[in-house]
């Protein structure tokens, strides 16, 4: 380990030397970065990870310098990983970084998979705000290099976070979206019933019985299987005890949906919602009389 950080001081002394140096051929900067490279390696053999990242920045920062775009993003992306032992913050700056870099070289695809790695870093912050801002920009740049299964991965996690901020209706729009697409897709078919399923628990979460009730009517046009499914008579049946406000039929039904189909637990928050307004109204019921 000492011996890994000796290395690594050697290297990075020799490096800093080089850049200072006056070079009339060859590039004192693509000198400088194989000692950077070297050094942030016995860095990380040395498990110090944070001052392993500050090297591969300032690797990349030499790379930019000699004008090798694509090898700068990739020492920013080095980087990350060496800043994912010790911080999600420093993580984060350099993927950015690094997406900013692979945009430029039109490099979409790259862009998209470190977009979305920002994007899962911030869920793990429980950032759910920045999280959906990287999961639709990577959507967009998956879209971008003809990565429709990864686009569509991406707009299910907006989906997912944008429901758990309440934003309910853009959530709708995406399920309902990706379930027309999977239609005409043999692989997607059996998935469709899902992204309905999800789309109906957001519209319950709205608390509109009539926008239930119109919601229900398209996705059976949607899907003529639909109307034959669990998800769909478990969305008709907590429909019901919406209009009907009965919040103990409400618990029946999840119960009974739960014994067979395991609810997770972005589903169970947004039925503990359903079940909280239904409650409100029965309070404000009694109160009247």
């Amino acid at each position: 380990m000492s011996d890994h950080l000796a290395k690594a001081q050697e290297f990075e002394k020799k490096a800093e030397k080089k850049i200072k140096s006056w070079s009339l051929f060859g590039s004192r900067y693509d000198d400088a970065a194989e000692l950077y490279a070297k050094s942030a390696n016995h860095f990380k053999l040395a498990k110090s990870w944070d001052r392993a990242g500050s090297l591969y920045v300032i690797l990349s920062d030499c790379h930019l310098k000699s004008d090798n775009k694509h090898e700068a993003a990739i020492a920013c992306v080095d980087a990350a990983n060496c800043y994912k032992k010790t911080s999600n913050k420093g993580a984060i700056s350099c993927l950015d970084r690094a997406v900013s870099i692979f945009l430029d070289i039109g490099r979409f695809s790259i862009a998209a998979r470190y977009c979305k790695d920002i994007g899962e870093l911030y869920e793990l912050e429980q950032n759910n705000e920045k999280a959906i801002l990287y999961f639709e920009r990577a959507s967009e740049y998956f879209e971008n290099a003809e990565a429709t299964t990864s686009a569509n991965q991406c707009k299910l996690k907006v989906a997912q976070f944008s429901a758990q901020q309440e934003q309910y209706q853009k959530a709708i729009e995406i399920y309902e979206k990706i379930a027309r697409q999977s239609l005409n897709i043999n692989l997607l078919k059996y998935g469709v019933r899902g992204h309905l399923l999800n789309a109906g628990l957001c519209q319950l979460c709205r608390g509109d019985v009539v926008a239930i009730t119109n919601a229900l009517e398209r996705y059976e046009n949607l899907d003529l299987t639909f109307s034959r499914t669990r998800e769909y008579k478990f969305l008709a049946d907590l429909a019901t005890t919406i209009e009907e406000e009965d919040v103990t039929k409400f618990t029946h039904v999840v119960r009974e949906f739960d014994s067979i189909t395991r609810l997770d637990p972005w589903k169970t928050t947004l039925l503990w919602r359903v079940k909280e307004a239904l409650k409100a109204k029965e309070l404000e019921e009694d109160d009247l009389t």
